[in-house]
């Protein structure tokens, strides 16, 4: 029997923003998106396509690293 290993990049921005307390309107006006925009890009959780000029404002505004937001795992199924 051989095992399958499933990869998965995990997208973390709703618990980084849970963990700071910050609403999607207050993070859009940091980051010059509409609250909507945010929203759907908290909800996902697989890696959406964000540039690195985007990616570099979340982590400035939520003073936290891609580390934090992007984490990388696998699965053996």
């Amino acid at each position: 029997m051989t095992l399958a290993v499933v990869r998965m990049i995990q997208w973390r921005l709703r618990q980084v923003m849970a963990d700071r307390n910050i609403t999607n309107r207050a993070l859009a006006g940091q980051i010059g998106l509409h609250e909507t925009s945010v929203s759907k890009l908290k909800q996902r959780d697989d890696m959406p396509r964000v540039d690195g000029g985007l990616l570099d404002r979340l982590c400035l505004a939520l003073n936290c690293g891609p580390s934090d937001l992007i984490v990388y795992s696998t699965d053996k199924e």
